[in-house]
This record gives structure tokens, sequence and C-alpha cells, in this order.
């Protein structure tokens, strides 16, 4: 791509002016963006340090002019990238073939709040955490929270299928979206589904989209259903000598039969070591103190609304890992300490990259075989030479890992840690696992995609994105 000045328009390696004025006519001159800064804000996410150019970034504003706005891309074979806030971490939204972003701040409306029927009707540009502070506001509750979820786009985490800490008590983006209206790339408009409970009226479209990545239709609308909001809560931190005997404990607990609203883990590598790093992040000091020299910590919530039944749990989570080699256990006392807690675990990743760049993954193994994979992790670092810094939502078995470049050499970074990611991802198939629970495959992971499926299924996949984008524009590059 030839730059001319800085801030003036950049020669179009696809579009020709025809085809600009075109996407101008649709959008507006003031929502059409061609220089260098804005394609180079647009050109990345938060996926290690990779950028792409786009070759133009558009911003529409209503489900017509995302319509037009596809009959072009599909009439001139051009390929678009739907984008939300910018917050992935495997490449979901970055421009490879080039041609178009499609941004989606602009939707960024509450449309409707129905609390009889527990729905709400949204734009996929709205910010999770405005939605869920909007709906509290009502007493009810939209439980999933990704750690970015004060940035990220609820479209977003439909096309990542996203989770957080609150998912293994209430599941996940997808257990919570009823209907959604979506624009195919040929740009016809369709709902997926019926803003009811319950629906067997043909193919399931609306949980065929959670997850696609924006690779099969534009997300225009969503209705999600609510609960009741949790008014109690109680959060302790409980640090164990090891990782192995943190993942042990975690399954423990809930033989027990006790369902926590969250069992966090994060080793001491995420903890004390990154404790300073996530002050920086947070441009503020951590006064809750974590117990030292120790391996591994859990951080286990329970919530509900009687605070009598809350207590007797944490009693018995507290008989449980008492049978494992424990330090002592911290029970956060006020509103403050919760959310300082809170913060620690969901910065662990910016800290993290704070100070290196990192390759992010989170894989998924039933909670049994968490001890297996920490440890066997580890050992594939000290085979290839890299450095791994393990937390997440192990409460369902997804644990996040970031492999460090600190040092490495450009060969090795490019080349050592993937081949050694491959590995990890070999570990976590021969546990019953899977290669993601809420990243995505994106670009980072699409290389290993063989490792979990075979080939009747990556086939029966294509096939899919073939009905529904037959010339391939949307998103292309991602999955397979």
């Amino acid at each position: 791509m030839a730059y001319r000045k800085k801030n003036e328009m950049l020669d179009s390696v696809l579009l020709n002016d025809e085809i600009i004025n075109k996407f101008s006519a649709i959008v507006g001159k003031e929502n059409l963006f061609m220089d260098k800064d804005h394609l180079t804000e647009y050109g990345h996410d938060r996926t290690e340090d990779l950028v792409f150019l786009p070759d133009v970034v558009l911003k529409p504003g209503s489900t017509q002019e995302v319509s037009e706005i596809l009959k072009v891309c599909n009439q001139h074979k051009i390929p678009i990238t739907p984008r939300g806030a910018g917050t992935g971490l495997a490449g979901g939204a970055l421009p490879v073939k080039k041609g178009v972003i499609l941004s989606m701040e602009r939707f960024n409306k509450i449309l409707n709040i129905d609390e009889l029927n527990l729905q709400a009707t949204v734009e996929p540009g709205v910010i999770t955490e405005v939605f869920q502070n909007t709906v509290r506001e009502k007493g009810l509750f939209y439980p999933p929270d990704p750690a970015s979820k004060g940035s990220c786009f609820l479209g977003g985490n439909l096309a990542n299928n996203s989770g957080g800490p609150k998912a293994v008590k209430y599941g996940v983006t997808r257990d919570y979206v009823l209907n959604m209206e979506v624009v195919l790339p040929t740009g016809e408009i369709i709902w997926t589904g019926a803003n009811v409970m319950k629906n067997s009226t043909g193919y399931n479209l609306t949980q065929l989209m959670c997850g696609s990545e924006g690779t099969l239709g534009v997300i225009t609308k969503i209705v999600f259903k609510l609960r009741g909001y949790p008014q109690k809560n109680v959060l302790l931190l409980i640090p164990f000598t090891t990782n192995e005997e943190a993942c042990k404990a975690i399954a423990a607990i809930f033989i027990e039969g006790i369902t926590p609203s969250g069992v966090e883990f994060f080793e001491r590598e995420a903890g004390t070591k990154t404790i300073e790093y996530c002050e920086k992040v947070l441009n503020s000091p951590v006064t809750t103190q974590l117990p030292e020299n120790m391996g591994a910590y859990l951080l286990c919530e329970l919530d509900g609304n009687d605070e009598d039944v809350l207590m007797k749990d944490a009693e018995r989570i507290m008989a449980v890992v008492e049978k494992y080699d424990i330090g002592e256990t911290l029970f956060a006392d006020s509103a403050l300490q919760k959310e300082e807690l809170w913060k620690v675990r969901k910065n662990i990743s910016p800290a993290v990259n704070w100070k290196t760049v990192t390759k992010s993954d989170d894989v998924v193994v039933p909670r049994s075989q968490l001890p297996k994979l920490i440890t066997g992790i580890k050992e594939i670092g000290k085979q290839y030479n890299f450095s791994t810094v393990c937390f997440g939502h192990l409460g369902d078995g997804n644990l996040h890992v970031n492999f460090l470049r600190d040092g490495m050499s450009d060969h090795d970074w490019e080349n050592k840690v993937p081949e050694g990611i491959g590995e990890v991802f070999k570990l976590v198939v021969s546990l019953g696992g899977t290669l993601s629970g809420e990243h995505g495959i994106g670009i980072t992971k699409r290389p290993y995609m063989a490792i979990a499926m075979d080939e009747v299924n990556l086939n029966l996949m294509r096939g899919i994105k073939k009905v529904f984008d037959p010339n391939g524009i949307l998103n292309p590059g991602k999955i397979f």
C-alpha cells in the first residue's frame, strides 16, 4: 500500500473511485476513512503485535446501510471484516485480506428492556458492562462477564461466544441469546429465531451464529434473556503450595455439590510477580497483599440472596480445601477489597502484556484433567525454552495461557514457540479438551484446527460457510 502524506488518503489496492463513492453515498463522507492513522488503528486488535491494514474503514449507522455495503462488496468480491471494540486475542477482527473494515461502533443503543418477559433488545456496539449496569438498575442480571467487559462490545461477545468468571454457574453468551437480526453477505436481512424461551422450529440459526466469528453474517440487533440480580456475595482467596494442588481442589469443590458463581485460578507468576504490573495498568496501588511463597491461588465467589446460606457454603468449601496443601485463606471483608481482588484477576493479561509481547490461548479440558494440563504445559515450556503465565476460569476447565516473548529471538518467537503451542494443543486434545473456550480461532489458532477436528467436521463447516457466503467475502482467512 502506497502512502501519500500523513492523514491524507491512501491509494487503495482493491477499491477504485467508483466503489469508494458508493460507500460514501451509503454511510456519508464523515463515516468513511482511508487515512493512515485510521487504517493503522483499525488494522490491529489485542492479538500480539499483529497489524493488517485495510483499504477503507466504514462506520455504518443502520441495518440498511450494512445491507447496502455488503451488496457492493459481494458484487465486486471485496473482502469485508466486521469489527467490534477490537479487544480480541485471536486476530478474529484483523483484515488479513485487506478490503473493508466494517466498524459496528455506531450501533450502540439499548433499544428496549422488557422487564415483564426478562428480555432486552440491544445493538451489537453496546459495551458489555454498560448493558450490565443498565439492566442492574432495574434489578436484572446479564451474567456473561469477560475480563474486557468495560470495553468489549456485545456483538464481539457473540462472535466468540464469550464467557468469563460467572460462566461456571450461569453459562456463556450463547445461553442468553434468543434472537438476532443478521445481515447476510449477500445483503439480505433475516431474524434467526423468535423472542421466546423454547423454539423447535427448524435449524437453530441463532446458536449457529454464536461463535461464528463474523464469518456467516453481520449481527445488527440482539435479543437477550435476563435473570434477577443476586443481592449477596462472598469472596475467598485461597492460596495453594502448587498449581496441581489448586487444580485438584477445584474438582473436589464441585463433587461436594457446591456451585460457586466463580472459581478463578492464577499461578504465582500471575499473582505476586505481576502485582506491580497490575498497578501500572490500573494506575493505582494494589493494597490487598497476596500470601507470599505460595504456588497458586483460587479466587472463589458465591452469590445468591441468602447470606446465611452463602456463609454455610463458604464453610463447606473451606472444609474441602483444607484437605490440600494450602496457606491462610483470605475472606474479602469489604466491597472495596472484593473489587480490588477481581481487578487484579481481570488485569493479569494486560499486566503481562505491559511487560512483554505474548501469544494468548484459552484451552479447555475436563476439570479432572487440569492437574495434568498445568504440569504438561510447564514441561513443554522447558522443552521449547519459553515461559508461560497460566490463569483462568478453571471452574469450567477453561485455562488461559500466555506464552511470553521476553528476550526471545525473532526466529524462535515465529517458529519455535508456534511449534510448542502445537504440542500444548495436542496435549489438550489428548486430555479430552479443545482449542478454545471463548477467544475463538481467528487466525492464530487456524493452523492447529486439524489437531482438534477431523476433516469431515471441517468440510461440514466449510460447506456451511459456502451456503451463507458463496463468494467468501465475509471475514475471510479466519477459522479455516
